[in-house]
């Protein structure tokens, strides 16, 4: 009677084709928000916030990032537009970091310049795990289509903090104000991009000295 060796097996290697997706709901006394994404979409998406231009920003951040968005949310329009932008800035975040998971084989960084007619802005990421946002845009008009340029910020504030990424956005030139801010959602999508692209160099690995991001 023989007898063999049991040989251990090998740990199954990560599914480069598994879809990260994750769903967020939200609800306070000011927004009601459900937030859907696919990182590995093809850039489709379903948007209804009731601020139209701002729609017309999340879609840019679909269609440049090829991440599959749907949002919907239905907030407290008739003070302002702050609750509605600033909590789907904080949803898109909660979903955006839970769709990413553990960050195992990701870029980790992304960069992008993207031009419109006389305006360029420049984005830089990093899915860090440290919340972080360094901005600055010379709006040259205080509103567009009814959206209050100021709550850009609050947007990228409310992503970079509940999504822990260190965000840098700069809008380098720009005279017409929808041009800027469609500039710098556009950037925003191409460096999410990238630093979500696998490598596949580094495949089941955390992109940090440390093990953990």
């Amino acid at each position: 009677m023989t007898s063999s060796a049991l040989v251990p097996s090998s740990p199954a290697a990560p599914d480069a084709s598994a879809e990260r997706c994750a769903e967020v709901s939200r609800s306070t006394a000011e927004t009601h928000i459900r937030v859907r994404v696919n990182l590995d979409g093809s850039g489709q998406s379903r948007i209804a916030t009731g601020i139209g231009f701002f729609d017309h920003m999340l879609e840019q951040i679909a269609r440049h990032g090829l991440i599959d968005l749907d949002i919907e949310c239905e907030g407290d329009l008739h003070i302002d537009g702050h609750h509605t932008v600033e909590d789907v800035g904080i949803t898109l975040g909660q979903a955006f970091a839970r769709a990413v998971g553990d960050k195992k084989g990701i870029s980790r960084y992304g960069h992008a310049y993207v031009p419109l007619d006389e305006a360029l802005s420049r984005v830089v990421i990093d899915f860090s795990g440290r919340p972080g946002l360094h901005l600055q845009i010379p709006f040259t008009a205080a509103s567009i289509g009814g959206f209050d340029t100021q709550l850009t910020y609050e947007f990228f504030q409310g992503f970079a903090n509940h999504g822990a990424v260190t965000l840098h956005i700069d809008n380098l030139k720009g005279i017409n104000a929808h041009h800027q801010c469609e500039t710098v959602f556009k950037a925003f999508a191409r460096a999410l991009r990238a630093a979500l692209e696998r490598d596949a160099r580094a495949a089941g690995i955390i992109p940090s000295t440390k093990g953990a991001l």
